[in-house]
């Protein structure tokens, strides 16, 4: 998956666990579980949602990388 993110890191700064953090901002601990491990991209909304609970910016947690494609 080409979403790459911190989540776990800032969250854990901010002092709070997964249900704690979902409730801030929005969301079920299942699906902050999922963002963490990378199996579940956040909707753009989710993710301001969450950049602004970490008050940074969207950039600083979500790092998008093009797949490379191979033609042979």
């Amino acid at each position: 998956m080409p979403l790459y993110n911190k989540l776990k890191e800032f969250r854990v700064k901010l002092g709070v666990n997964q249900q704690q953090f979902g409730a801030m901002v929005g969301t079920s601990r299942q699906t902050i579980s999922q963002i963490e491990r990378g199996d579940y991209s956040p909707s753009v909304t989710l993710a301001l949602k969450i950049a602004r609970a970490c008050g940074v910016r969207v950039e600083d947690i979500f790092r998008y990388e093009e797949e490379e494609k191979y033609e042979g």
